[in-house]
């Protein structure tokens, strides 16, 4: 196993890494909107919180060896399943016409109490 460490996105706030290698896999660890810069959540709505998921979530990945276009599952984490769509509108942006499979829940808490959370299973190289 590789553990993946970049400051290009937020440094992990408890006991796990931002994503772990194993064989050609990549397992992240769930992204939310902390700014790497300054560990400060974004401000405004789930909109900008998913934007700036999905950028530390493209840092993890890259730093991995991987990238977004690699992505095979993601669990989405929402706080208020009212904001599906707001979200879904980011989502698609980032990732384009690559669909990977997904999941997406409505948590009863998200840490720092962020709107949406995501984590992702990817293929290195």
């Amino acid at each position: 196993m590789e553990i993946v460490h970049t400051d290009r996105a937020p440094a992990a706030i408890g006991p796990y890494s931002q994503a772990v290698v194993s064989g050609t896999l990549v397992f992240t660890a769930g992204q939310i909107a902390l700014d790497p810069a300054t560990m400060e959540i974004v401000k405004g709505d789930v909109a900008a919180q998913t934007d700036r998921v999905l950028r530390n979530l493209a840092a993890v990945l890259q730093a991995s060896g991987s990238g977004l276009t690699k992505v095979v599952k993601t669990t989405v984490y929402l706080a208020d399943m009212a904001e599906f769509t707001a979200m879904n509108e980011v989502y698609a942006k980032h990732f384009g016409s690559h669909k990977p499979a997904r999941s997406t829940v409505q948590a009863a808490g998200l840490p720092k109490n962020v709107r949406v959370e995501i984590d992702a299973i990817a293929v290195r190289g």
